[in-house]
């Protein structure tokens, strides 16, 4: 698999990988770019079947959408980088960082989960989206990834999140799904060495700050950090505070640059 990605910033930089959600693009990302880029070159990716990325034929594992990433990497010629992605960004962060640790220099997972209990919603929504399409749940979808005081106050934002996920490859789609329903990372979560950030929103109806705990708990040294008054793009609705919070944590870890 090539995955549409772009890398972007000062050469000399360390590299920072940043990893998307299921169901959004690249562009999760704006908010942070102008802070993040300060510090750090870029490496945007998008999942299978998201913005120009292929979409094969699923199902799909957390696994392979890990080692989509290492050809990205491959690719550019980046040897090691630091990693943070937001939900399906934040599992494939952790599998990464579990299976090549040699590439992770430091780890940032937000709003995510390193297991989910019930497998069976997740073959359900594949199972809608192959037969009718991303467009069939984008309303219900993007509502629990914003609080209601949000999308009363930026309307425009939810509104653009629901036209993106209606772009997204239905087959694309539906194997993250699966991948997502399939998997559980709690057994590697000790074998991570990266220094790691987690960060959880108050408010997300999809992976609850236990699901963080989790995660912070199982890996050495992890910190947990919950942001007061967010759903499940914590990084759109308090995009100050998580880039910050980034900014602290990566800085401190990264390697120099091994980019080409």
């Amino acid at each position: 698999m090539r995955l549409s990605a772009t890398l972007n910033g000062p050469r000399r930089a360390p590299v920072l990988i940043l990893g998307n959600s299921l169901g959004t693009t690249r562009e999760l990302w704006e908010p942070q770019l102008a802070g993040l880029g300060e510090h750090f070159r870029l490496l945007r990716y998008e999942h299978r079947g998201h913005g120009g990325s292929p979409a094969p034929a699923g199902p799909y594992s957390v696994a392979g959408l890990g080692a989509d990433v290492l050809r990205v990497l491959d690719d550019f010629g980046v040897e090691h980088a630091a990693y943070c992605g937001v939900s399906l960004g934040g599992m494939v962060g952790m599998w990464l960082a579990a299976n090549a640790p040699e590439r992770i220099d430091a780890l940032a997972v937000c709003c995510t989960t390193a297991h989910f209990p019930q497998p069976g919603p997740w073959a359900q929504r594949a199972a809608t989206v192959r037969a009718d399409g991303t467009a069939a749940i984008a309303e219900q979808v993007v509502g629990r990834w914003f609080t209601p005081e949000f999308a009363r106050r930026d309307p425009a934002t939810p509104a653009r999140f629901v036209a993106t996920l209606g772009t997204v490859d239905r087959e694309g789609y539906a194997g993250c799904c699966e991948a997502i329903g399939a998997m559980d990372l709690r057994p590697a979560l000790p074998t991570i060495t990266a220094p790691t950030l987690v960060i959880a929103g108050s408010e997300d109806p999809s992976t609850p700050p236990w699901h963080g705990a989790v995660i912070a708990r199982g890996i050495p040294g992890a910190r947990l950090r919950v942001v007061r008054g967010s759903a499940h793009l914590a990084n759109v609705s308090a995009p100050g505070e998580i880039t910050a919070a980034l900014t602290g944590h990566l800085r401190a870890a990264v390697r120099p640059s091994s980019a080409a």
